[in-house]
């Protein structure tokens, strides 16, 4: 699912910043549905390609028509994301959509090579995660 959401990123955090930017972001998994308080884990959408440092997966033109994106080219950033309750302040109501909090899902096909890579990243201790309070 894409949401808009108060995304901090890693920079941010290590500079004691902890009002993220209003961005679309993708949820990857979420803890038992059971569990209270439930936590999710939210990788952030952006413009910027990613750099050195940092390891994105494009999403194509066609999804973010569907969902309503811009078209400028986005990435979803796999080598770090944040953990939070759900649901949460952080959320925001998606620009010209009635209050909706969802800009809708991506594809299958998508959502299972962005879920592959960052599970690989995060195993490997290089999806840098910030918990959000």
């Amino acid at each position: 699912m894409v949401i808009r959401y108060d995304y901090v990123w890693a920079h941010d955090e290590a500079a004691r910043r902890n009002q993220g930017k209003d961005r679309p972001a993708c949820l990857v998994a979420a803890s038992d549905s059971f569990a209270r308080p439930r936590y999710v884990v939210l990788l952030p959408i952006t413009h910027s390609p990613p750099s050195v440092n940092t390891i994105g997966i494009e999403i194509p033109a066609r999804v973010k028509a569907f969902l309503g994106l811009d078209d400028q080219p986005s990435w979803i950033i796999v080598s770090e994301h944040n953990i939070d309750e759900w649901p949460n302040g952080g959320l925001t109501p998606v620009p010209g959509g009635g209050g909706e909090f969802s800009y809708g899902f991506i594809p299958p096909g998508l959502f299972s090579i962005v879920r592959v890579k960052f599970l690989e990243l995060a195993r490997a201790g290089k999806s840098a995660g910030i918990k959000r309070d």
